[in-house]
């Protein structure tokens, strides 16, 4: 298999390094540039960098938030093959609701130990292993809590 390229949004360095560490106990080979924000997601998007596999995207970022990110990357079709995973506190089943109509292909809802995180990681990733191999199960969306 090859390699999983992941990009990760999250203006909190914590949170950011807390889903790497998360990320390095997976079993398979895969690649991870962070943002703190994003401008510098989208940015990086726009390069003549390879896409990514999957973004796990927070909601609540400065300059340019999840929900911006998530319809700026949905109206560009060359992105549309990406994987996104927003993660918030939020448990507001309307604003969920509204992410799965603009694109979003997962909700995790940032849990409160590693040890949930980590479970959380390994069944994102497994199904975005999953739509690899099986596209047609890209267009379901995933609630991970």
């Amino acid at each position: 298999m090859d390699e999983l390229r992941l990009f990760i949004a999250d203006d909190d360095r914590d949170d950011r390094e807390m889903f790497i560490e998360g990320l390095a106990k997976f079993p398979y080979d895969h690649f991870i540039s962070q943002f703190g924000n994003g401008v510098e997601l989208m940015k990086s998007l726009k390069s003549d960098s390879p896409l990514p596999d999957a973004i796990f995207l927070d909601l609540y970022m400065p300059l340019l938030n999840g929900f911006d990110c998530l319809t700026d990357i949905r109206n560009i079709p060359e992105f549309s093959e990406i994987g996104i995973i927003i993660f918030s506190t939020i448990n507001d089943q309307n604003v969920i609701d509204l992410l799965k109509n603009n694109g979003a292909n997962q909700y995790i809802q940032k849990p409160a130990s590693y040890t949930d995180l980590k479970t959380l990681l390994f069944k994102s990733l497994n199904y975005v292993l999953d739509t690899k191999t099986d596209p047609s199960i890209k267009n379901q969306f995933i609630i991970l809590s």
